[in-house]
């Protein structure tokens, strides 16, 4: 049996209190730590003061492109990416860095997040295995979260071309349309 590193479970340690820190479920820090269910566990119970959130990580692509969630989405997504090409952080830190960003932009900007650090890490995975993509708007040239088969070539966002009843609500995460 190898030997576990101390600076790398500390590592891991101090990865799994951010990520908890952040909102993440238990199923992420299983996935992005090293350290075992039980401990996990634990760590969430003392971390969070409750336990974790029961049932299925999002699983469908749905959720990125309605109108407003595409919108939040879309922002998280270029923040990461920006990230991912111009820093050497691994993949789970630049996606903890980039959620950080978002939500710091958001609260700039006095809307409520809409995107959970559950679903920006799910949705980069799914851009990861190619079930969705950025494409291009042909109006503004911002780049929007699409399926991989959005014809990019007269691709307009949601931002561009509202849908009819954008920005008449008042709930978590509205934009200010004027």
């Amino acid at each position: 049996m190898a030997h576990k590193s101390i600076l790398t479970e500390s590592r891991d340690i101090e990865r799994a209190v951010t990520l908890i820190n952040l909102g993440a479920r238990l199923q992420v820090l299983e996935s992005e730590t090293d350290l075992s269910y039980e401990r996990l566990l634990r760590l969430y119970k003392e971390v969070a003061g409750k336990s974790p959130s029961k049932g299925q990580l999002p699983f469908s692509t749905d959720w990125f492109l309605t109108w407003q969630p595409n919108i939040h989405a879309s922002l998280f997504a270029n923040i990461h990416e920006y990230l991912a090409k111009s820093s050497a952080m691994d993949d789970i830190d630049t996606v903890i860095k980039a959620y950080q960003l978002y939500v710091e932009q958001m609260k700039a900007s006095e809307i409520e997040p809409l995107l959970t650090f559950t679903r920006a890490w799910r949705m980069v995975k799914f851009v990861d295995n190619h079930m969705l993509t950025m494409t291009k708007c042909c109006d503004c040239g911002g780049h929007f979260i699409t399926e991989p088969y959005e014809i990019s070539r007269n691709f307009v966002c949601g931002l561009c071309n509202p849908p009819a009843r954008a920005g008449k609500g008042q709930g978590a995460g509205s934009l200010k349309l004027h």
